[in-house]
């Protein structure tokens, strides 16, 4: 497969500015016809995903990450389990320091405590060793591309000395996606959810297709669309999920990194916002705690692990854990719009429970 030219890098890191539907305005920023952007962008469709991040917070629903260890030999009953809650958003087999599964979850607020519950019962009947909810923030993408990427026949040069340098000459000023929220209004009605769900299948899925989905008129439609979602702040941001290093050589992780103050949070997170080897990153409610999601070439996952041993022998950084993601069995599904009616979630905490007793009659019987 070709690698990536730099034209390809910019390109991929405007949409995350300006979505895939203005391909106008980027191509006026990057100074290239529009044509020739979208031409470059079909061809570069069958080796990246298009992908809207919704900000799920002003749908009233609170981001959970949930790690679970499994039983030797019933990793794809732990699988399965991570799936019997509707709310799931995003399911991954993982590895390395949790040989298990990782799982991201958008729950309705007023049923955070039942939410936890169902993940405690994961554990109690068996279906893993160890499972842990963790309440964290709306992820922020990371759209950079070109910084650290040199030219097509050299291509990247991870600077990691640089950047541990850089690090205390940041800024302490996070963006909203990455403060913890003081409420969790839902600001979207029937319609508006139901737009999201289809931006999450295809995020230039066209307006007059919407509109005849919803049965709508489009003038409506794009009212919804241009007034709500976007005035609204229902999306964070557009994002293209590439594969920029070689898939081959190359892994993604979760990493869990623990600060001693908000201060030094601020100026690690903020330290990541243009570098390449960066998905995303979400942070812990109520904790100096961050998530960092990683993108690295096998051959500079050491370099980055000795970058953070550094970090903590100057006291900018306390500890750190990581996950890597097994990406042969992973799935995504959109936002549960099925549940949404009259501005309000409905979570069924009953049936994801009996979903994990059907399971768990799959287990030996002691």
């Amino acid at each position: 497969m070709k690698p990536f030219d730099l034209l390809d890098l910019r390109m991929m890191e405007g949409i995350g500015t300006y979505g895939p539907r203005n391909i106008t305005g980027l191509a006026r920023t990057l100074d290239v016809p529009a044509e020739t952007l979208r031409k470059r962008l079909i061809r570069l469709r069958s080796r990246v995903f298009l992908h809207v991040n919704i900000y799920h917070t002003n749908l009233g629903l609170k981001k959970a990450f949930v790690c679970a260890r499994s039983i030797p030999g019933k990793e794809q009953l732990l699988y399965d389990s991570m799936k019997a809650n509707d709310f799931w958003i995003y399911v991954s087999r993982c590895y390395g320091m949790n040989e298990g599964c990782l799982g991201i979850y958008t729950i309705p607020v007023e049923r955070i405590k039942e939410f936890e519950d169902f993940v405690g019962s994961v554990e109690k009947l068996g279906l893993a060793e160890s499972a842990k909810v963790s309440w964290s923030t709306c992820f922020q993408a990371v759209h950079a591309r070109i910084n650290w990427f040199k030219t097509k026949e050299t291509g990247w040069a991870f600077e990691w000395e640089d950047w541990v340098k850089e690090i205390p000459r940041k800024s302490t000023k996070l963006p909203k996606t990455l403060v913890d929220p003081e409420e969790f209004p839902i600001l979207a009605d029937e319609k508006d959810v139901f737009i999201l769900k289809e931006l999450e299948k295809d995020p230039t899925v066209n307006i007059v297709d919407l509109a005849d989905m919803l049965g709508i008129s489009q003038q409506l439609a794009e009212y919804h669309y241009k007034r709500h979602v976007l005035d609204r702040g229902l999306i964070e941001s557009f994002e293209v999920a590439d594969f920029r290093f070689d898939m081959k050589g190359a892994d993604m992780f979760y990493f869990f990194l623990t600060f001693d103050s908000a201060e030094k949070l601020a100026k690690f997170a903020t330290s990541l916002f243009d570098k390449p080897f960066v998905l995303g990153l979400g942070k812990i409610l109520h904790e100096n705690e961050l998530i960092l999601h990683a993108y690295l070439p096998k051959i500079e996952f050491r370099n980055f692990v000795d970058a953070l041993s550094k970090l903590i022998n100057a006291r900018l950084l306390k500890s750190f854990n990581y996950l890597i993601q097994d990406l042969r069995q992973a799935q995504r599904q959109t936002i549960s719009f099925e549940h949404f009616k009259k501005r309000s979630w409905a979570y069924d905490h009953k049936k994801f429970l009996q979903n994990l007793e059907v399971l768990s009659e799959q287990l030996p019987k002691k």
